[in-house]
Parts: structure tokens; C-alpha cells; sequence
């Protein structure tokens, strides 16, 4: 036995082991023990965001608001008593987002061009003849005590204030329509460029209030615009009746210099981001000195009063006068070569027939504005022909279409017709017929550039109508309807034509229109409201 062992011990011992090494994997007995499994608890699902939103909050941004259903996977639970939110989306709040513009209006014939706040408030505490749509009137009753304004569908709202007489509305900027007209608060119009919202009393801000760690997710979630009124969308154009550097303007031009003309009132054309003149004839190097009180009409103007155009900021000039060739088709084509070396836009006319026919195209501040223009008054040899310049005659074909092609492509087509003269401030029955094919075909503005004198103006089919402006640079002193002026204010926003605003002038010393006077400028806004059938 004890030789076995010693055997097997010897079997053992051969391949000996090195001190420290552990023993053979085979000599080794290992338990293992499982490791406990871990319990995960989930984390608590986190109960729904309390929202609640003012009646008062207007329409654009309310629509925004009514859209949230679920903020960062959390979802909205809207409430009807404020208290009980976690955010409360309201006017007057601790986080403002949005700034809201409103306007005093009135119907576009009214004789009133701006209140007082303290004016204002009396007609609202009167009510009987000032209006608020239904979806403005708790916004606009935070402006003032007590909510006695009239309450109506914003529907229906301006031809209630237009069947009111004597009326006045409270709306949001973007409701604005050329029928309205616009009027100034304490001395601020929203449509005006240096409108200051921090001096303007119709001014409210909308945004959130309550916990400040959920209102940042609402306030990601509402995207809401910054203001209804940014300045980087609006565009405004002034339009100008008749202008002739000839005869006695011409003889004060040369005695008191080229821009005597657009002293007084060449701000209303620099302000403006698009200037409109009609210059009826062509500047001719070889043009004699005027003589004031001729009884010619056979017109040329000096090549150095186109400064007076620099000077007050004009931009585009309409070539539809019935002077352009008084002196044969060579001052014109040095005319169109003038205007053009100094960056003016021109239309109604060109240096053939296939260039008077093309619109002139104005994109401004995202506004897409095109120009056309003809002549209807003649005479033919004033009128462009295959290879010669002129103006373009009102029988050319397919005119109204291009109105209606430039319009389904997106503009807002501005159309003039320099058209017989009458001294009348009824416009002609064909007159009216031919302005009308014009707003019919699209057009939102139609204007009359050949009237001496004021003629009466309407909105038909979309459009604004203004049968005739007036001069504006022309020497015409001998009766007073000849020297009244208007200079049409039209303002643009966002790809929409929302309003008129009329400026008067009248002209002094054969040569310089003046701002009117309040009286001079009620009595001719009554006589054209009047003559107008409003």
C-alpha cells in the first residue's frame, strides 16, 4: 500500500509547481453567486401643463396659441380660471413677446386727419358713433374706461362705419384697408416711417406670465411674431399729377435755381421709398429760354432741371405726356438716355413700341410693385411706333391683359392714363369706363395724370380710383382749381396695397406748390368727397 502512495505521489510531483502560481484550473472548485437583479423604479410621468389664454389676445396670435397641444412632450391642459395656470398667455405681462399696433380710423371720406388721446377718449366714453370688431373689443376696452363702443362682426365693420356718417373704429394694423383712413393719435400715424410705438397710446403687449421655468417651453412653442407692424415690410409710394419745367416754372427755375420748385414740399417725395413723376416734356439741349406767358405749346424743358428730380429724391418717372415730342423724337431719345444714366425707372413709354410696353418693376421691403401707363389723349405722333420712342397709346393690344398677367404673377399693379383734359371734377363717361376696365383687370391703384385741375376719385372692384391729381410742377395761376394739388400717399405691407392718405398742395408764384393750410385743405377735401358722391 505504502508503495502505491508513493507512486502516485511521485505522479504528482513531476511538473512542479512555482511558488505563488495558483494550482491548475482542474485542482480549482468555484462557486459563483448570482448578483442580486436591480429594481428600476420609473421616473414620475410629469402631469400636464396648465395654459390658460385672455379673451383679449388678438386673433393672429390666439390662432397660435389654440394650436398647442403638447409643449417638449408634455401635454396642455387649457384652463378657464388664470389661477389655476401654470402660465397665463395675457396682455400686460411679466414676459412680453409681441407688440400690437391699433389705429384710430375713420371712413376714407372724412374731414378728420388725427385726434388726441383725451379726444379719443371722450368718444369712446360717448359711444354712439365709434365701432370695434367683435374679436378686438377686449383688447381695445383695455385702453380705455368702461366699454361703451359699438360692438360689431369685423366683417362687417367698415360699411357700418361707412353707413354711420360721421364715424370713427378702433382696429389692428393688419385689419388696415384702403377705405379706412388712417388717422394720426397725438400726432403718430402707424403708417408713417418715424412712427414711435413708445409715444403712441394704441400700443399693447401680449405675452406670458407665471412660472418662469415652464414659459420658456411656451414660448418656444408660440413662435409669435415680435410686432403686427414691422417697418422692413412696409413700402410707400407717392404718386403726382401733371409736371411741365416749361413756360413761367421754367423762367423761375432760371432765376432762383433748379430746385426752387420742390422747396416747400420735397420732403413728402424724399420721405417716400418710391417717387412718381409725369414730366410731360423732353429735356432739350437746344431748348430756347423760357418765356413766361406765351401762349405757345410747343414744350421743351433745360437738361440741368432734371436736378430738381435728383434733388427730392424722384425714382420713376411716367413717359405718357402728350409733349414728349413737341421737338421731334431726337430729345426724346436724349430724354430716356438722361433718366436712365441717372438710375430713374421710367414706363408709359420708351424708346419703341416693344420697351413702352414693359412694365417698370419697383421690389421693395418685400413688396412687388409694377408700373403701366398710356396715353389716350394723343396726339398720334406723340405715341411709340416699332423704331421710334413715344408714349404708349391706350389702343395698344392686349393691355388690360398684361395688367391681369402682372397680377397673377403677384404684383400689385399701379396703372396711369394720361387722358383728354377736362376742366371738370366729374371725370368723362368714357373716362370712367376705361379707369374702371383697369381696376377690373387687376390693378389695385388706377391714377389720372393729365388733369390740371382735381378730379373725383372712388374704390371700385378692389382697386383705388383717383380720376385726376391735379398739377404738380406747372405754371397754371389763373384760378384756383388749376392750382390746388393733390399728391397721393399710398402705403403697401407684407404684399398688400391697406391704404391712401391724401396730401394737399397748392401753387405759389407760377412755380412752388406749399403744404395747404387746414382751411384750404377741408374746403377742397369736401369739394372732391362731394363731387365724388360721397
Amino acid at each position: 500500500m505504502l508503495g502505491l502512495l508513493l507512486i502516485a505521489g511521485g505522479a504528482v510531483s513531476c511538473g512542479p509547481v512555482a511558488p505563488g502560481n495558483p494550482p491548475p484550473p482542474s485542482a480549482i472548485s468555484v462557486t459563483v453567486t448570482p448578483a442580486p437583479t436591480a429594481t428600476l423604479t420609473p421616473a414620475p410621468t410629469p402631469g400636464p401643463l396648465r395654459l390658460w389664454a385672455s379673451p383679449a389676445l388678438p386673433e393672429p396670435l390666439a390662432s397660435k396659441a389654440g394650436a398647442i397641444q403638447a409643449i417638449e412632450g408634455r401635454a396642455v391642459e387649457w384652463v378657464e380660471d388664470p389661477a389655476s395656470a401654470d402660465v397665463r398667455i395675457e396682455a400686460s405681462p411679466e414676459r412680453p413677446l409681441a407688440r400690437w399696433i391699433y389705429a384710430a380710423v375713420a371712413p376714407f371720406p372724412s374731414l378728420t386727419d388725427g385726434l388726441s388721446f383725451p379726444e379719443l377718449q371722450s368718444l369712446w366714453a360717448d359711444g354712439s358713433n365709434i365701432f370695434v370688431g367683435s374679436p378686438d373689443a377686449g383688447a381695445v376696452a383695455g385702453f380705455f374706461e368702461g366699454n361703451s363702443a359699438q360692438v360689431v362682426p369685423s366683417e362687417g365693420l367698415i360699411d357700418t362705419a361707412w353707413n354711420a356718417g360721421t364715424a370713427y373704429a378702433i382696429v389692428p394694423f393688419e385689419a388696415l384697408e384702403p377705405r379706412w383712413k388712417v388717422l394720426e393719435v397725438d400726432g403718430q400715424s402707424p403708417l408713417h416711417k418715424e412712427f414711435d410705438a413708445q409715444h403712441y397710446p394704441l400700443v399693447i403687449d401680449f405675452g406670458l406670465s407665471g412660472d418662469p421655468a415652464a414659459m420658456d417651453g411656451v414660448q418656444r412653442a408660440l413662435a409669435w411674431p415680435a410686432s403686427n407692424r414691422d417697418p422692413d415690410q412696409l413700402t410707400i409710394l407717392v404718386m403726382t399729377g401733371v409736371t411741365a419745367l416749361v413756360r413761367a416754372t421754367a423762367w423761375r427755375m432760371d432765376r432762383y435755381g433748379p430746385d426752387y420748385p420742390g422747396l416747400q414740399l420735397g420732403d413728402w417725395l424724399r420721405e417716400a421709398d418710391v417717387a412718381h413723376v409725369s414730366h410731360e416734356a423732353s429735356f432739350n439741349a437746344a431748348c430756347p429760354p423760357p418765356e413766361p406767358f406765351t401762349a405757345s405749346l410747343r414744350f421743351c424743358a433745360s437738361p440741368n432741371y432734371v436736378n430738381l428730380f435728383t434733388g427730392i429724391g424722384v425714382d420713376l418717372i411716367e413717359l405718357t405726356g402728350n409733349h414728349l415730342q413737341d421737338y421731334g423724337p431726337d430729345p426724346l431719345r436724349f430724354t430716356l438716355d438722361l433718366y436712365h444714366q441717372l438710375g430713374l425707372q421710367t414706363f408709359g413709354g420708351g424708346e419703341d413700341l416693344l420697351r413702352a410696353r414693359e412694365p417698370a418693376i419697383v421690389e421693395h421691403n418685400g413688396n412687388r410693385l409694377a408700373f403701366l401707363g398710356c396715353n389716350a389723349a394723343g396726339p398720334r405722333g406723340d405715341w411709340a411706333a416699332v423704331r421710334s420712342p413715344g408714349a404708349l397709346a391706350c389702343q395698344d393690344e392686349g393691355l388690360m391683359q398684361r395688367v391681369a398677367e402682372l397680377t397673377d404673377q403677384g404684383y400689385l399693379v399701379v396703372f396711369t392714363f394720361q387722358w383728354p383734359e377736362s376742366m371738370s371734377p366729374y371725370p368723362l363717361a368714357d373716362q370712367v369706363k376705361s379707369f374702371r376696365a383697369a381696376a377690373e383687370a387687376g390693378a389695385v391703384i388706377v391714377s389720372g395724370s393729365q388733369a390740371h385741375r382735381p378730379q373725383a376719385m372712388e374704390f371700385y372692384a378692389g382697386s383705388f380710383i383717383h380720376y385726376g391729381l391735379g398739377n404738380l410742377f406747372f405754371d397754371q395761376m389763373h384760378a384756383l382749381p388749376l392750382r390746388q394739388e393733390f399728391l397721393d400717399r399710398h402705403v403697401f405691407y407684407a404684399g398688400r396695397y391697406i391704404s391712401t392718405e391724401l396730401l394737399t398742395a397748392i401753387l405759389e408764384d407760377y412755380a412752388q406748390p406749399r403744404p395747404m393750410n387746414p382751411q384750404e385743405r377741408v374746403e377742397l377735401l369736401k369739394e372732391m368727397f362731394e363731387v365724388s358722391g360721397w
